[in-house]
């Protein structure tokens, strides 16, 4: 075959492709995932039943607004990844910064109270659960955004399956918010990074199986 028609037969059939169509694939993904978790939250779980007064409480939101700020950094990161030769750059930042915010909180409580008020600080009523609880509400997202992910072209399969998993676990997190009865920072900055840690290594385990060109 003639290099003038092996060029010509590749070209056939190619479509330009839509403008933002990574961004349009994963809300996609966040319009079926996120649904779902909710839904598996209210089924499982319930709202927690003085909701109406908590959300007077500042603490409340900031519990509310740490997964959310994590979930939109990571939901940038995964559009990064998903496209071949563009760099994460700063992108990763988004994570970092509610983590460390939470931390320096959560310190700031942790020292400020007295020495036999710290354990309940940061174990609460729920340790035990909160991890595994958001983790199981992280699945419906973690499954779409996956999927997502296997119909674009990410080229560190690793990296994009851990981001997918953050984007997933900070979901989670935040339906189990509208659930959890604790509001203090120490439990926060340990047990919901934790809860949003495992679908993140889960997705860097899962990434180079699933992900793979």
């Amino acid at each position: 075959m003639r290099t003038d028609d092996l060029v010509a037969m590749l070209a056939t059939g190619i479509e330009p492709v839509r403008p933002h169509a990574t961004r349009h694939r994963l809300a996609r993904a966040l319009l079926v995932g996120a649904p779902l978790s909710l839904l598996a939250m209210l089924v499982g779980f319930g709202l927690r039943h003085d909701l109406a007064q908590v959300v007077a409480l500042p603490m409340f939101w900031v519990k509310l607004l740490f997964p959310i700020s994590i979930a939109a950094a990571s939901f940038l990161v995964v559009q990064r990844l998903a496209r071949p030769g563009v760099r994460i750059g700063a992108s990763w930042l988004g994570l970092a910064v509610p983590v460390a915010c939470m931390g320096a909180l959560a310190g700031l409580a942790w020292f400020d109270a007295p020495v036999e008020a710290r354990l309940p600080l940061l174990l609460g009523a729920t340790w035990r659960s909160c991890a595994a609880s958001i983790a199981l509400l992280a699945l419906p997202m973690f499954v779409a955004a996956l999927l997502a992910l296997r119909g674009l072209a990410p080229t560190r399969p690793a990296v994009a399956g851990a981001m997918a998993g953050a984007w997933a676990g900070a979901t989670g997190a935040t339906v189990y918010a509208l659930h959890c009865p604790e509001l203090t920072a120490p439990f926060l900055a340990v047990w919901y990074v934790a809860g949003m840690a495992l679908p993140a290594l889960a997705g860097a385990l899962l990434g180079p199986r699933l992900l793979r060109w």
